[in-house]
Order: C-alpha cells, then structure tokens, then sequence
C-alpha cells in the first residue's frame, strides 16, 4: 500500500487509513489527518525531511517518518 512518504510533490491524495499505534497515531489524528481526507503534497524540504502538506485548509510539516505511518490512495 503507498504511503504519504511516497507521494510527490504538487500530488492530491486521499487518507486510506493510519497504520501505528498509541500516542503517535493520535497526534497524526489531532493534526486533523483522518481517513478519507485529501492531502496536498506541498513541498518538500532539500535533504528530503520535513514535507509540507495542505490539510483541510492549512498547511502542515510533517516528519518523513510520520508521513510513513498514513497509507493514501
């Protein structure tokens, strides 16, 4: 299944599903990353971490191992 993490810049994806557990999975939920959202791939930094991301009206920094844990479609 591809990741966030594989998603290229300029790309609209859709959140499948959240994969990890605990606290690190919640925090991705309370930055508003859910299943069935669309998420815009923003830019991405030089030495490829953090990536920027639009959702759901507002811009995001996410790290690339976060970005790894949300499958997208």
């Amino acid at each position: 299944m591809k990741t966030l993490k594989e998603a290229g810049v300029g790309q609209t994806v859709t959140v499948l599903g959240l994969s990890g557990a605990g606290p690190v999975k919640r925090r991705i939920m309370d930055m508003g990353i859910t299943k069935g959202v669309s998420v815009y791939v923003r830019k991405v930094a030089p030495l490829g971490d953090p990536m920027e991301v639009m959702v759901r009206g507002y811009e995001l920094s996410l790290r690339r191992a976060d970005a790894e844990m949300i499958q997208v479609g």
